[in-house]
């Protein structure tokens, strides 16, 4: 893994929600963006070299809207960046950790993706994530 890469916050409202984070981070996201298979508006800040992505629900059975309806708003996830996503789940599994994805899969901002089950983690939420090629 090379560094965070975000860290993903879930939210009811991401209008509202990115009101409060342009004025605590004193500077306007810079993408907003639906991730249909996942049921989720995603937007993007940049703080420094890593980024903070706010999720809200469009479906109400999306693992958003179940997170914020048992935990409320908060942060939801920590994603790291890969450059081999695919080697990384493998690796990953040979060590014993439980996937939720064993595949990448395409998630927002132009990344695969995939996530390790937080039983695995000690009750943390992690994402995988690679840059897909343009």
């Amino acid at each position: 893994m090379q560094k965070i890469e975000h860290i993903g916050i879930a939210v009811k409202d991401i209008n509202r929600s990115n009101n409060l984070f342009e004025s605590l981070f004193g500077k306007a996201h810079y993408k907003i963006e639906d991730v249909e298979s996942e049921g989720v508006k995603t937007s993007f800040f940049q703080c420094g070299p890593n980024k903070i992505e706010l999720l809200e629900a469009t479906d109400k059975d999306s693992p958003i809207a179940k997170f914020i309806e048992k935990k409320g708003e908060g942060i939801h996830h920590i994603a790291f960046a890969v450059d081999d996503i695919e080697s990384e789940i493998k690796r990953l599994s040979n060590e014993g950790f439980e996937m939720i994805h064993n595949k990448p899969k395409k998630g927002a901002d132009n990344k695969l993706i995939a996530f390790l089950h937080p039983k695995a983690t000690n009750g943390v939420l992690i994402e995988l994530c690679q840059e897909i090629a343009k």
